[in-house]
């Protein structure tokens, strides 16, 4: 589905900038396009869209921050300098494996969410065309 859509959006853009119809057919492709850009379903997912940036830029650093913390704390606990190259390694090996797991969690969000934002925003898209076609014939009498 995301090749599907990038192709037509890529089509689309090439039409828009190499159309030679002028423009009146430029104005009506913006005008489609701010029709498609204002539905509910494409507004929805940009508002959840930037939720969702905002909440996954906090996951990963927190995780990160967590875990300086912890090589920090085994860094200055109490015992022989081996005991505490050995904490120092286990917390490192901890958190490594944490900030992992909360790359890997935040990288198939993004996945998820984008999939789901490319689906509504196609089949968005499949409704105003559809919506232009018809209008068209009205106008055509066809």
């Amino acid at each position: 589905m995301r090749g599907k859509s990038g192709l037509v959006v890529g089509l689309a853009v090439g039409y828009v900038l190499g159309t030679r119809a002028g423009r009146e057919r430029y104005d009506q492709i913006k005008t489609q396009w701010n029709k498609l850009w204002q539905l509910d379903v494409v507004q929805d997912q940009v508002t959840k869209a930037t939720d969702f940036a905002k909440s996954s830029a906090m996951a990963l650093p927190s995780t990160l921050w967590d875990s300086a913390v912890k090589v920090a704390k085994a860094a200055s606990s109490n015992g022989s300098a081996g005991s505490k190259i050995d904490a120092v390694i286990k917390a490192n090996k901890d958190s490594a494996a944490d900030v992992a797991q909360a790359a890997e969690t935040t990288a198939a969000a993004v996945k998820d969410a984008a999939e789901d934002a490319a689906n509504d925003v196609s089949d968005a898209a499949d409704e105003v065309s559809e919506a232009a076609k018809k209008s068209t014939r009205k106008r055509t009498g066809a």
